[in-house]
């Protein structure tokens, strides 16, 4: 369960950040609103796979679902760049987050 806590933890990592570029500086209530939630939400999470995960393990993983799925969300629905230079450390991040969880101890 620890794991499945830590990937949403993530996920709503990704969808904080995202919803973090329509708050105009934290000036436009609902989006900053939603921001602040989002990111307590996701810091619970996080601090319930805490009692199976180490914490150098979560967040390393917890941080790095953020970056790549941010990144990649970027990517597709922002029409950032995809250069195949940024899509293979991309690729890498996410198989060193994927190999984080297989030598866990946990």
């Amino acid at each position: 369960m620890a794991w499945f806590y830590l990937m949403t933890a993530g996920a709503l990592e990704v969808v904080a950040t995202t919803v973090f570029r329509y708050t105009d500086g934290l000036s436009r209530v609902a989006p900053t609103v939603a921001f602040f939630a989002l990111g307590v939400a996701s810091f619970y999470f996080l601090n319930r796979s805490l009692a199976a995960i180490p914490l150098g393990t979560a967040y390393a993983v917890w941080t790095g679902i953020g970056a790549a799925g941010t990144a990649l969300l970027g990517v597709i629905a922002y029409n950032e760049d995809a250069a195949p230079a940024r899509v293979a450390l991309l690729a890498a991040l996410i198989a060193c987050i994927i190999g984080l969880k297989y030598v866990s101890a946990h």
